[in-house]
């Protein structure tokens, strides 16, 4: 993506402080990726930039959408891309952060074109329960069944409506993606392979695992010193996408009695710490973005090299 960079890696790495002050040093806007950032509510759950960190740089998709809509990766690369033509087109670069890979690789590398939900389909796959739903994919599509979360009502519902509608295994579609994915890699390569610098044009920061372990925790901590308990007391009701967010289940589970205070802070602590190994897998596997250990840099360190690595990209464009 011509006049794009990126910043993505786990959770609670530092990517929002470290992209606004890049932002703010190149004159540059932010189009946030975080699945649940992108809705009005739920700030202290979502972990959003506080105040000061917004005011560095524009920031778009961040509390955006109502909580009562539904998202899907194809309904954020739309809006997206369309942010980032409006950043453009005021001369400024934009500067692509976040952690949920799915939707970073929908802007990256399209997606196979699925077909968009239908209402009474849907309404017929919700009265399935969990086991009725596996059954029903292991069926339409084995492939897909042996590599999906098959807890994960949400995705296998959606893996579910996909053969349907389509006609056609989902697994086949991810097929299609792929291949266009290798292609773009392929074609797009300006260096040699094995070359360090990526073809798509971004960082992947991370940090030591103690380190962000450490880190994860102590922002639960900080949400519930802060109140989030009661943020989530108000929230009321919210989409099924919307209710992924990590810590609502737990917090509700509190607010019911039914967990203390302490079990509830311990599992959304490790809830989370699992995410952002998912996250590290993912994006060591699906992305060529350059990587850059946070844990062996300063901020400061850090916010310079970013810099520096964009202006090189962007000498390029001109």
């Amino acid at each position: 993506m011509k006049g794009v960079f990126f910043i993505v890696g786990p959770t609670a790495t530092g990517k929002s402080e470290l992209a606004a002050d890049v932002a703010r040093d190149l004159d540059a806007e932010i189009v946030s990726t975080d699945a649940f950032q992108v809705y009005r509510g739920l700030d202290l759950l979502t972990a959003k930039p506080d105040s000061a960190t917004l005011a560095k740089a524009p920031h778009h998709l961040i509390g955006t959408m109502s909580i009562l809509e539904e998202m899907s990766a194809e309904k954020f690369r739309r809006i997206a891309l369309r942010a980032i033509d409006e950043i453009h087109a005021r001369g400024k670069r934009a500067i692509v952060v976040g952690g949920s890979g799915l939707y970073i690789k929908a802007l990256t590398h399209r997606l196979s074109s699925a077909p968009a939900p239908d209402p009474e389909v849907r309404a017929q796959l919700n009265k399935m329960s969990l086991d009725q739903l596996r059954a029903r994919l292991v069926d339409l599509d084995p492939e897909a069944a042996r590599k999906i979360d098959m807890k994960n009502r949400r995705r296998l519902l959606r893996a579910v409506e996909i053969c349907l509608l389509a006609g056609k295994p989902v697994s086949a579609q991810r097929t299609q993606w792929n291949q266009r994915v290798v292609a773009a890699a392929v074609s797009a390569a300006d260096l040699p392979l094995g070359t360090a610098a990526a073809t798509t044009r971004g960082v992947f920061v991370f940090r030591e695992r103690d380190e962000l372990y450490k880190r994860i925790n102590r922002r639960v901590e900080a949400m519930f010193e802060n109140g989030v308990t009661e943020e989530v007391r108000a929230a009321g009701e919210i989409s099924s996408t919307a209710s992924q967010t990590i810590g609502l289940n737990e917090i509700r589970a509190n607010l019911e009695g039914k967990m203390s205070i302490l079990q509830c802070i311990a599992a959304i602590q490790q809830a989370t710490r699992h995410y952002a190994k998912r996250q590290l897998t993912w994006f060591r596997r699906q992305t060529n973005f350059e990587p850059l250990n946070l844990s062996r840099l300063t901020h400061q360190e850090a916010v310079k090299w970013i810099s520096r690595r964009l202006l090189s990209f962007a000498q390029r464009d001109d």
